[in-house]
Order: C-alpha cells, then sequence, then structure tokens
C-alpha cells in the first residue's frame, strides 16, 4: 500500500511538472514579474494556489463531467482569449515604445509600476481565464487520477500540486536571483516582443477553435 501511495505522489508530480514547464501565459507573466521584481511572490502565491484549487476540481470529478462541461470550457476559452490578446498588445506597445528612463541610463523598469490590486487582478486573470490552464490541471491531471482508486487518486492530486509549488517557487527564486544580471533594454524588449507574439498566436489559436 505504501508503494502504491509513493507511486500515485510521484506520478502526479511528474505529470504536473511536464505540463507545466512549458512556457505559456502564466509562465510568461511569472518571468515579467520576476526580471521586473514586481510583485513576484504575491503573484507566485496565485498561480499555485490556482493550480492546487483546479487540480482539486479535477481529481474531484471535473473530468467524468465529459461532454456536459462543454460550454463551460468554451466560455473560458473565449474570455482567456480576450485577455491573451489585450495582454500582448500591452507587451507589443512596451516593444515598439521603450520606457525613457531605459534610454537614459541604460535600465529598462516597467514604465508604470503596478499596484499590488493590479498584480493580483492580472495574475488571477491569466490563471482562472486560462483554458490551458483548465485543460491541464482540472482535466489532464484529473482524467489520469482516475487510474488510482482511493485514497491514492487524492495522494495523485496531492502530488500533482506539490509539482506545481516546486516549479513556480524554482523558478522564482531563479528569476530573483538573476534578475538584476537580465535587467537591460535589449533583453527586456526581446521579451516584450517573443511575449506578445506568443499571446497573440495563443489567442488565434484559441479563436480558431471556436469558429
Amino acid at each position: 500500500m505504501a508503494s502504491l501511495t509513493a507511486s500515485a505522489f510521484f506520478a502526479g508530480m511528474v505529470l504536473s511538472l511536464s505540463l507545466i514547464m512549458a512556457i505559456g501565459p502564466q509562465n510568461a507573466h511569472v518571468i515579467r514579474a520576476g526580471l521586473s521584481r514586481q510583485h513576484l511572490w504575491l503573484t507566485i502565491a496565485i498561480c499555485t494556489a490556482t493550480d492546487v484549487v483546479l487540480i482539486t476540481i479535477g481529481v474531484a470529478g471535473l473530468a467524468q463531467l465529459g461532454g456536459q462541461t462543454g460550454w463551460l470550457l468554451r466560455a473560458m476559452t473565449g474570455a482567456g482569449a480576450v485577455v491573451l490578446l489585450l495582454y500582448g498588445a500591452h507587451a507589443m506597445k512596451r516593444f515598439i515604445k521603450p520606457t525613457t528612463r531605459a534610454a537614459a541610463d541604460g535600465a529598462n523598469p516597467p514604465a508604470v509600476h503596478a499596484t499590488r490590486r493590479e498584480a493580483v487582478g492580472l495574475a488571477l486573470a491569466l490563471s482562472w481565464l486560462n483554458p490551458h490552464a483548465w485543460l491541464d490541471t482540472a482535466v489532464l491531471i484529473g482524467t489520469a487520477s482516475l487510474a488510482y482508486a482511493q485514497p491514492d487518486n487524492a495522494v495523485f492530486g496531492l502530488g500533482a500540486a506539490t509539482g506545481s509549488l516546486l516549479w513556480f517557487t524554482s523558478l522564482g527564486a531563479a528569476l530573483w536571483c538573476m534578475g538584476r544580471r537580465l535587467d537591460s533594454p535589449l533583453i527586456w524588449r526581446v521579451l516584450d516582443l517573443l511575449v506578445a507574439l506568443m499571446m497573440w498566436g495563443t489567442a488565434f489559436w484559441l479563436l480558431q477553435g471556436l469558429l
């Protein structure tokens, strides 16, 4: 029984890490928060808490609803596409028009310091309105947990939640340590361009799926 429980835990953790490590809207936002050192740990806490809640929903039974959740996924896909388009537009604006301070002293901090409320709102939007987050956590991890009987399915979910916590805290620590070294106008502009293109590409791919 102990070996089965340990196997379920590590299987959930490995699956979670394999899904979350791909650069997506959530990770891109964490990277930007880390490089700018603006509300990084608050952002990480929100992203991790969201994953834990979604994993819990998935393991508790959302994956078993099947087609009944089709309308919910379509609604979230549309809302998520809008958020990604707007976020991409802001990134492209930063790429086209760098801050005046960056040109003056060689640093490129964000033009406007985000408030705590703005940081929370954006982190929540990119977490809860991101259909990929729902598919990866609630649906894929929830479905995978069905391979285990109770209580091992809950242990599987705990392993998946641990994987999310490990990823975001490790990413945050690395960004915090390297943030000042990577703080240059060129790196910021390249990051903004990549973020904008990735956000827009994901948004159009999501909208195409709704047609």
